[in-house]
């Protein structure tokens, strides 16, 4: 198949979705796919590239250039509406390359749906969050509460604490307009947790999905070559924190739980410090900053256990599947799509979202029962080859083969994928 992959970012700029893409596009193209890859433009970066068996075409857009729009002049979001200049490049690229399926992920694909009727490709949208319905894509109610029911009279304000009144109003009713029009244009959702697909609607609609988690290379449990930063880490074995050292992640949760442990080791935080980080840390509480990817996994080899305790609904956290593929329990809270990943009692513990008291427990536990941890750890390992590259991608490839088919003889989604246990089971 001729396949092409939309991403609003791609390497050089880095983070859990564009590793996503990259991966993606590197099984595909391994498997003999011819696999193009369409991104905005990069300060630096060629217009057109290779990576590895991979086309990459850098586009410009009309928004990228309006730097007073964007908090992070290094990550210009692609808008949630169709964006003109981009629009353009696609169509220019779409009859270069000649797709049979394009993939797009994020708000990216908003962009491509003026040019789908024409392209005669199929059009296969990747849910990472939850920004079909959401225009700040996490879901939180003026970032305290979980939203219960998304309404233009709740996201304007919403959305405005966050953004500003003018471009709040320009993106909620953006992203609602594109998300109406997705619904009837894009033949295959796939959001990565059932979270994601039951807070954006998709569940018990006649809409088409199917969820299919994030994944982690076959190989992402091989050592690789040792970083000097790893000088860092204790020799003992530590707890492990991977993620921003946010109040959404539950920061301040995780220093209340630790200060409570008994016979606490060392609590190791990896990731990039925010506005609300907390300026002090408990004693023995380590906190390194940003790491390379490669010393992360080294870390997760040499902790004893990872912890994630997100107040914010994890639309499909690949820390967890990263921890598993090194043979970690995770303690985790039971939102988003952490259930999906988390089974209690066999890969790890599951708590409810802001208890610091039940979060220490929990830890507590797998310091206590050092054979309790052992087996999680185990499970976890035999786990994570459903979340690995070769089983998730062949589930997508099956996705393009069967909305390439004539609508009267494709697949039917199975039940247990749309509305009951986790995907990954």
């Amino acid at each position: 198949m001729r396949i092409l992959l939309l991403s609003q970012f791609y390497p050089p700029v880095i983070g859990g979705e564009e590793r996503h893409v990259r991966n993606l596009g590197a099984a595909l193209a391994q498997r003999g796919h011819d696999v193009v890859i369409g991104t905005t433009m990069h300060p630096g970066s060629p217009e057109i590239d290779s990576d590895g068996a991979v086309r990459v075409h850098r586009l410009r857009g009309t928004l990228q250039r309006l730097s007073g729009l964007h908090t992070d002049s290094e990550r210009r979001h692609a808008p949630p509406f169709p964006d003109p200049e981009l629009v353009l490049a696609l169509k220019r690229l779409v009859a270069e390359e000649k797709p049979d399926i394009v993939h797009a992920h994020n708000w990216i694909y908003a962009s491509f749906l003026p040019v789908k009727p024409l392209s005669g490709a199929r059009l296969v949208v990747t849910l990472h969050d939850y920004g079909l319905v959401c225009a700040k894509k996490n879901f939180m109610h003026l970032g305290a509460h979980l939203c219960s029911n998304p309404a233009l009279t709740k996201c304007l304000p919403c959305a405005t604490r966050h953004y500003g009144a003018v471009k709040a109003t320009i993106t909620t009713l953006g992203n609602m307009g594109s998300s109406f029009a997705a619904r009837r244009m894009v033949d295959r959702f796939l959001p990565v947790s059932h979270a994601v697909a039951r807070n954006t609607g998709l569940t018990g609609s006649s809409t088409p999905y199917e969820v299919i988690p994030n994944f982690v290379p076959d190989d992402v449990g091989v050592p690789g070559p040792e970083d000097s930063i790893l000088e860092q880490l204790p020799r003992d074995g530590f707890i492990l924190f991977v993620g921003d050292m946010m109040r959404l992640k539950g920061i301040d949760v995780l220093l209340k739980a630790y200060a409570g442990l008994e016979r606490a080791p060392p609590l190791i935080l990896i990731g990039r410090r925010a506005p609300d980080t907390p300026a002090e840390f408990p004693p023995n509480v380590h906190a390194l900053g940003t790491w390379p990817h490669s010393a992360i996994m080294h870390a997760w080899r040499r902790s004893l256990f990872g912890v994630l305790p997100s107040v914010g609904p994890e639309a499909c956290a690949t820390v967890i599947m990263e921890a598993m593929a090194c043979g970690k329990a995770v303690v985790a809270t039971n939102i988003g799509g952490m259930p999906d990943l988390v089974d209690t009692d066999e890969t790890g513990f599951l708590v409810p979202a802001g208890d610091a008291q039940a979060l220490r427990q929990a830890m507590q536990r797998l310091l206590d029962d050092r054979d309790l941890l052992t087996r999680l750890g185990i499970t976890s390992l035999a786990r994570v080859e459903r979340l690995k590259a070769g089983a998730v991608v062949t589930r997508i490839e099956q996705v393009y083969r069967d909305v390439l088919r004539p609508a009267a003889s494709r697949t039917p989604i199975p039940v247990h994928q749309i509305s009951g246990g986790p995907p990954c089971r």
